[in-house]
């Protein structure tokens, strides 16, 4: 492992375009889990000027049942999605969460899919598609995340925060962050670079015709102490390159000023490029998908190694065939940071959580409408709190250590 180098990682606001794709998307998944636990769902999301697509394959008792949708819910699924948009925040010409024009094309889901995923006679319930998945865990931060993303991530909120409180009323939804850090034997000291683009009223910006210096210092000087209050003491010096709306204006925003689509932000998602990906987007699908559901797992237990003290960095592959239960391989790598040996972790995990679709969401608790928290500031390195982020508890700490001993 490289000791000094820079690393950089990237977060977008919950205003982004693709976001409010991922919101809805998840918003529909935690509709139809409050009608029933059992619910299948995938549903993208499409957001454009004035616009929103839903599509899909749907299953659930009183919302898509023999083909026929439930009474009243395709009206319960607009005010959701309307819903959604609003408490982001969208009141614009080109997107306002009244106005949009509304398109939902959900349907049933295949009944081939369906016999290879359900449990039936002596058949464990099978995972919804092929595929791999990871989980990832460093000690570089309190929530054991990459420091890179964790503070790309608490730039916008704070951000998000301020806006919806009236702190910064001259910020609109949309934001991007990056951030640069050295790290120098491992550890991040310091930023080099810092990055945001943020959406704004019209005149808080630098260049073109609604330009106006005193308003664009202001939110220059706003963004520059959130990043002071967000970063550790220290980091942010004379020497960080600063780069606030490097473009000089950003009013137009949002879904009016790109596209979105579900799953386009899964390295914003997870861990920021500090960890592999296997491809699959986690929001819109119920946790019968392991795409979602074996990902979440695989961060619960790469975390509870790191916060054992097993290792500093943990790296844990699954990989699974549609409509087999068990996973095909479990694979960790403590990245030359470990204390135990590799081998012997794959061997106890799969002991300590039944690793199979039905294993994993009864564990974490996910057949509940926990899903729309998760779909702006990342899926990992927040904090459990009831039902909800079960995947970042620490609780398998005791059995770990008794189990590698």
């Amino acid at each position: 492992m490289r000791q000094s180098f820079l690393f950089t990682s990237e977060s977008v606001s919950e205003g982004h375009p693709d976001k409010v794709a991922d919101q809805i998307s998840d918003a529909i998944v935690d509709l139809f889990l409050s009608k029933d636990p059992q619910a299948r769902v995938a549903c993208e999301t499409l957001t454009t000027t004035n616009k929103v697509v839903l599509a899909g394959e749907i299953r659930g008792k009183g919302v898509y049942e023999n083909d026929a949708w439930a009474p009243g819910i395709e009206e319960e699924i607009e005010r959701t999605v309307r819903e959604t948009v609003r408490r982001i925040g969208y009141e614009q010409d080109g997107f306002h969460w009244q106005t949009f024009d509304f398109s939902n094309n959900l349907h049933g889901q295949s009944v081939h899919i369906a016999q290879g995923v359900d449990e039936s006679g002596n058949k464990d319930e099978g995972a919804g598609d092929q595929g791999i998945m990871f989980g990832y865990a460093t000690d570089e931060t309190p929530g054991l995340m990459p420091a890179t993303l964790y503070y790309s991530h608490k730039i916008l909120e704070r951000m998000a925060a301020d806006r919806h409180s009236g702190a910064a009323p001259f910020l609109e939804p949309d934001a991007k962050s990056q951030v640069t850090l050295h790290y120098e034997n491992g550890v991040p000291v310091k930023a080099t670079a810092l990055v945001v683009s943020t959406q704004h009223k019209q005149g808080y910006c630098e260049i073109g015709d609604h330009a106006d210096a005193t308003k664009y210092a202001e939110l220059r000087d706003y963004v520059k102490g959130v990043f002071t209050d967000v970063l550790p003491e220290g980091f942010v010096s004379d020497d960080t390159a600063l780069y606030i709306n490097p473009t000089g204006t950003f009013e137009i925003g949002g879904p009016d000023g790109d596209a979105g689509l579900t799953g386009r932000k899964i390295i914003v998602d997870t861990y920021g490029g500090a960890a592999p990906h296997g491809g699959g987007a986690f929001s819109g699908k119920d946790p019968t998908k392991v795409d979602r559901s074996a990902a979440y797992v695989a961060r619960y237990l790469a975390k509870n190694v790191v916060a054992a003290g097993l290792a500093k960095r943990c790296t844990i592959q699954l990989s699974y065939a549609i409509g087999i239960a068990e996973p095909l391989s479990v694979y960790v790598d403590l990245h030359g940071t470990g204390k135990v040996d590799e081998a012997a972790l794959e061997q106890a995990l799969p002991k300590l959580v039944r690793l199979t679709p039905k294993g994993i969401r009864e564990h974490l608790k996910l057949n509940a409408p926990i899903y729309s928290k998760t779909a702006a500031y990342g899926h990992f390195g927040r904090e459990p709190e009831g039902n909800t982020f079960t995947w970042e508890k620490t609780d398998l700490v005791d059995q770990l250590k008794a189990a590698v001993a």
